[in-house]
């Protein structure tokens, strides 16, 4: 059953409260849906300008470099001035390549990214829609960027950018089983497959997590979430979609300009979205990470909590640029291999045990 505390905190914001206490309610629908709309696009705009710049410090202090430094202080505008130089660039198409698609395709990461924060509970009342089966939609909607990326190598009648692509298909989707399955376990603890319900129902101090409430379990399915996600981004080092070294840059040879700046804004934006998935599953969403100590715990309390959720978004956000930097890109067979003979066999396993947590009443 969904927990009872769902109830005691509306998704309801005060924006929303003063847009219905002075229009009636066909119009204030409509501006309160106007609004979530704006804002979701404020945060994605904003955070690939962020993402990109704090990928370019933490590969550059990797290496023990400095980064971008010329553009505003401490190289703060250097993401403006690259999407401005990607505006003006010349896009040019190849010949025999499908024009339609060859342009919607960039469109398609950046939108499944927009559909999937559109659930994602920042706060107790930030939040643009709670369906009831928020897993389920949010599986829906990322298949979005693999279509995307599919239809990018197609369409670009160019072998490297088909070859990247199918190999991108083959990645995604054999991942993609595995995710599913990790939260499909978050779901059966939880009992709900709403995104603020599993928030919910971590409610209470740290240990109420599920990658501590499930013993040792849970820690285990972070860690298989986090490799699983790390694969479905094309990231290093599961980058094999890209592999400058083997395809010049893959499904994304013959794109230039905004169409190539998109499927870049696609990625960081995509990143941040896996790491908010990962701190609602695991790391208590906007709960702020109570020790049980009487005197710590109130203060803890005072920070907002959509402050603690972009924390821990931001820490696994880092992890994810950390494997970047420090893992080298494996085979296209080793991949493959670690998802069909050890990733998928292991989520099995491990939603069985789990669900004998369950039955045993062992976790609750």
């Amino acid at each position: 059953m969904m927990p009872s505390s769902v109830e005691l905190y509306p998704v309801n914001n005060f924006i929303g409260d003063i847009v219905r206490s002075i229009f009636p309610q066909p119009a204030a629908a409509v501006i309160n849906g106007l609004l979530a709309l704006l804002s979701l696009m404020a945060l994605v705009g904003s955070l690939g300008a962020v993402l990109i710049f704090l990928e370019r410090k933490v590969s550059a202090h990797f290496q023990l470099r400095f980064g971008p430094m010329r553009v505003g202080p401490h190289g703060l505008l250097q993401p403006l001035a690259d999407g401005i130089k990607a505006i003006f660039k010349e896009i040019i198409k190849p010949a025999g390549a499908d024009t339609f698609i060859f342009f919607l395709a960039p469109l398609l990461p950046v939108s499944a990214a927009f559909l999937v924060l559109a659930v994602i509970p920042f706060d107790h009342h930030l939040q643009v829609a709670d369906p009831a089966g928020g897993v389920l939609y949010v599986l829906g909607v990322s298949g979005l960027s693999i279509l995307g990326i599919l239809l990018a190598g197609w369409a670009s009648n160019n072998k490297y950018s088909l070859l990247g692509a199918m190999r991108s298909g083959a990645q995604m989707v054999s991942f993609e089983i595995s995710i599913a399955l990790l939260m499909l376990l978050v779901v059966m603890l939880s009992g709900t497959a709403s995104l603020r319900g599993i928030v919910l129902a971590q409610e209470g101090t740290i240990f109420d997590w599920w990658i501590f409430k499930l013993p040792f379990l849970g820690i285990l399915a972070f860690i298989m979430y986090l490799v699983a996600s790390t694969a479905e981004l094309n990231r290093t080092p599961f980058d094999i979609a890209e592999a400058e070294s083997e395809l010049t840059g893959g499904f994304a040879t013959e794109y230039s300009g905004i169409s190539f700046a998109m499927f870049f804004l696609g990625e960081f934006v995509n990143m941040f979205v896996a790491a908010c998935l990962v701190t609602t599953f695991f790391l208590g969403g906007f709960h702020a990470p109570l020790l049980g100590l009487p005197l710590l715990d109130p203060l803890l309390k005072l920070i907002p909590g959509f402050l603690w959720f972009f924390a821990k978004a931001f820490l696994i956000v880092f992890l994810y640029m950390w494997f970047r930097w420090t893992f080298p890109r494996v085979r296209v067979d080793q991949l493959m291999y670690l998802e069909w003979r050890i990733m998928l066999p292991a989520s099995l396993i491990l939603l069985m045990l789990s669900g004998l947590f369950v039955a045993q009443g062992w976790v609750g």
